[in-house]
């Protein structure tokens, strides 16, 4: 197979979106439950009170086992939603239940607006102790790669994240060696695959 250069995002991205769309339903189940006991065998997963998911789309590492498990003990979870006037930029909301959600952009399950109002104030109001965050490709570094509209790096750069614990989720092949590092980067604390808990010194 071909070397892609760690700085070809355009490239990275094909690749790995394409070994995504590979991997058999049952398989992609698997490795994301492993993956999902892994986060939950974190101290920092269970002693969160308030915790941003998401909802997997194009055959992203699924978090259901992580949400219902949330829900189970008490926990706030906040999901994100797309602003249709506003690309680039995403509203975080709380559910409660599988009633909250409904398709919204792109397909994406996503917080009811009529059921979930958005946070308006992750500062002084409800925030993340731990976010995590999906990924085209993530590196030993923390660095993360995503599908290049920067909807997560203009959310955790919010005032009021901070203080969030960063963990990226993906499967065991999503995890090059090295990623280009831009500006506005915010790399992740922790990068969990099916195989590795690879935490990251900041």
């Amino acid at each position: 197979m071909k070397t892609i250069p760690y700085d070809d995002k355009g490239a990275i991205r094909s690749r790995m979106t394409a070994r995504r769309r590979e991997l058999s339903p049952t398989l992609r189940a698997s490795l994301s439950a492993r993956a999902q006991a892994r986060i939950m065998a974190l101290p920092a997963f269970a002693e969160a009170a308030v915790v941003l998911l998401y909802s997997p789309v194009r055959g992203e590492t699924a978090t259901e086992a992580l949400i219902d498990a949330l829900w189970a003990r008490g926990a706030t979870v906040l999901l994100p939603r797309c602003r249709p006037e506003e690309p680039g930029c995403m509203d975080l909301a709380c559910v409660s239940c599988a009633a909250d959600l409904r398709p919204g952009s792109f397909g994406i399950l996503e917080p009811d607006p009529a059921r979930c109002p958005p946070l308006e104030d992750l500062q002084g109001g409800v925030r993340p102790d731990l976010a995590i965050i999906p990924g085209v490709a993530f590196d030993r570094s923390g660095m993360r790669l995503g599908m290049g509209a920067g909807y997560y790096d203009r959310l955790l750069a919010a005032p009021g994240m901070e203080h969030c614990l960063r963990l990226g989720l993906a499967y065991d092949f999503q995890i090059v060696t090295k990623l280009p590092r831009e500006p506005w980067d915010c790399p992740m604390h922790i990068v969990i695959s099916e195989n590795e808990t690879i935490e990251v010194a900041l």
